[in-house]
């Protein structure tokens, strides 16, 4: 499975508004659920909230993979987001996030979703990658950052 094949430039935000944790959600479930029919953008809010409450999905260098499984879903999702201020996170290092990854699945779906999270893991492992989603001018730069490095990754 690529990213790229989950995300799509509408599915992209460039300037994350929030300043805080519950904010930043709110702001990707409304991107998601306004290009995306048939999702409950409180439903999916509260997945996502009950989520965190057993660990923040902020792993560290600047990054949160929020991520949940949505009941009535039919395929797995994805949303992009950049805050360039930086968001507290509760992340493990402490540290501001700036990229954040949400990735939602269907109730029925462990192995996509574990997938999904793997592959989006080794993306992010890579340096480069990061600085150069940060220094990146707008959505389509983002998307064409994001899908460029996914080629080089082999499955």
């Amino acid at each position: 499975m690529k990213i790229s094949e989950l995300l799509n430039e509408k599915l992209v935000i460039a300037d994350l508004k929030a300043g805080a944790k519950q904010q930043a959600l709110e702001e990707m479930v409304a991107c998601l659920a306004a290009a995306r029919h048939g999702i409950n953008a409180q439903d999916l809010y509260t997945v996502l909230i009950e989520r965190e409450k057993l660990g923040s999905t902020g792993i560290g260098n600047g990054i949160a993979i929020p991520h949940g499984k949505l009941e009535g879903l039919d395929s797995i999702c994805l949303v992009f987001a950049r805050s360039t201020a930086g968001i507290e996170f509760d992340s493990l290092d402490g540290k501001p996030v700036h990229l954040i990854f949400m990735l939602v699945a269907p109730s029925n779906s462990a192995g996509v979703h574990l997938k999904a999270l793997a592959r989006l893991s080794r993306l992010l492992k890579e340096k480069n990658f990061r600085d150069d989603l940060i220094g990146a001018a707008d959505a389509g730069s983002l998307y064409g950052i994001i899908v460029a490095e996914d080629e080089k990754i082999t499955a």
